[in-house]
């Protein structure tokens, strides 16, 4: 499988994309897939080992078949035994429940499988892993890398705005690799920083003098984007036939993980992004425009409190048929203007894949509070901005299943729960949550925006 930069068309393996992460023109890697990749699913695909295989196999075919297989047989240690990721019938909807790994998010999924991946393409290489988080992708690399041989990983963390629980997943770890650094400013601030560190050539000759390849665990990375394709492949194969999808969008790689299932042959009708008041997503797809403006807004689903999406240029290669230069300008805008705008062929396909809403604070709460009350399921904060959205816009439709993304146990969000239903009804916690309060604070090095760059260079 080739893969090649949204900016310059520059072609990779999918083993180099890995190490790499960015590609060196700044630009994102995308796969280009083939028709006969569109095979449809064998029976197996009704597991998420099956569903995997399935998506590795043609999407990361580079990878020896021994190294595929390690990273599934990782993948299935560290989620429950039976029915890792279940779908579950909840007042008309199929909740696809991605939340059951170690650190209780959907991130679990894909970093429980990119270290395997890493460290073949590595090739005995040290690396060091940067990370911007909102809140989820921190904790999870750092579960995900704690311990790898030959890799360290820097998470970089809002200050404010992230829940307890997501902090202190992200300031207990101990193990000597995993390294957590708040910075004073929100995700797009640490995601900013992370990108042009990247594309910064003389920070890169400065970590190879130490022996140092510096690779990336966001979903920029195609090894974390290519296994989060697989439980939407185990979606459609257990369906069976066409569905919806609602997914409460952030950084956009995982309604775009749902993008490459239906290329890959799911039969998806329709992508619905859900957002919170922080809606540059929503309004994107609903207008084709994109435009983060200058509002950013602290809510109670903060993994989407994100006005950058880095997945989004994927899509913009993909609606304007890879078009690298179109691609190119439409980026340069963003950097120059602050906003872009489709043209209106790439508006037309946009149009008819997908659709957006919004859920404000409040009826984020007043949805988990609904949902109770109607069937006795508790949602966190983000998967009630997806299904508030999806109910709002009149889904289920035409008798077509509505899978919805649940993104997050509401363990995580202990005090929006505790605001939402005016009591503490959390009452059963995953086994990874239950000493999360007694565990020692170990992780507590707060930098200004600025000073990135040098508590990376700390770490060479």
């Amino acid at each position: 499988m080739k893969y090649a930069s949204t900016r310059t068309g520059a072609e990779a393996g999918a083993v180099e994309t890995v190490f790499q992460g960015l590609a060196p023109d700044g630009g994102l890697y995308v796969p280009l897939i083939s028709d006969e990749a569109a095979t449809g699913f064998a029976k197996d695909c009704e597991t998420l080992a099956g569903a995997e295989r399935h998506v590795l196999a043609r999407l990361f075919g580079d990878f020896p078949e021994t190294v595929r297989e390690a990273a599934v047989a990782r993948l299935a240690s560290r989620f429950p035994e039976g029915d890792p990721i279940p779908l579950v019938d909840a007042d008309g909807f199929k909740i696809l429940e991605l939340f059951h790994g170690r650190t209780g998010a959907f991130k679990d999924v894909a970093l429980s499988m990119l270290p395997v991946f890493m460290r073949h393409s590595a090739g005995g290489r040290r690396v060091l892993v940067l990370t911007a988080t909102s809140g989820d992708t921190g904790s999870a690399a750092m579960q995900g890398f704690a311990g790898v041989d030959g890799t360290e990983i820097a998470v970089f963390f809002p200050n404010v705005g992230t829940s307890r629980v997501q902090r202190l997943q992200m300031t207990t770890p101990a193990a000597a690799n995993v390294h957590a650094i708040a910075i004073k400013g929100n995700f797009d601030d640490a995601q900013a920083a992370v990108k042009r560190i990247f594309a910064d050539k003389a920070i890169a000759a400065e970590a190879a003098a130490h022996g140092v390849a510096l690779s990336s665990a966001n979903s920029i990375n195609t090894g974390r984007l290519v296994p989060q394709i697989g439980y939407y492949v185990l979606a459609a194969a257990r369906l069976g036939g066409e569905f919806d999808v609602v997914v409460p969008s952030g950084n956009f790689g995982n309604i775009l993980a749902a993008y490459y299932a239906k290329k890959l042959g799911a039969p998806v009708r329709r992508f619905i992004v859900a957002s919170n008041v922080n809606d540059v997503l929503a309004r994107f797809v609903k207008t084709g425009v994109y435009d983060p403006g200058e509002k950013f807004t602290v809510t109670n689903s903060p993994s989407m409190d994100i006005r950058k999406s880095s997945n989004v240029e994927r899509l913009l290669w993909l609606m304007n048929d890879g078009d690298c230069a179109e691609v190119a300008r439409l980026m340069a805008d963003l950097a120059e203007k602050g906003r872009y705008e489709l043209r209106d062929a790439a508006k037309e396909r946009l149009f008819a894949d997908f659709e957006g809403g919004v859920a404000t604070p409040e009826e984020t709460e007043a949805e988990m509070r609904r949902m109770r009350d109607a069937c006795g399921y508790v949602l966190d904060p983000h998967t009630a901005v997806a299904t508030h959205v999806a109910r709002a816009l009149g889904y289920p439709k035409g008798g077509v299943p509505c899978v919805i993304a649940a993104t997050a146990t509401p363990y995580k969000f202990p005090e929006t729960c505790r605001r939402a239903f005016g009591a503490d009804i959390l009452d059963n916690p995953p086994p990874g949550f239950r000493e999360l309060e007694a565990l020692p604070v170990v992780q507590n090095k707060v930098v200004e925006v600025g000073a990135i760059d040098e508590a990376v260079r700390e770490l060479f």
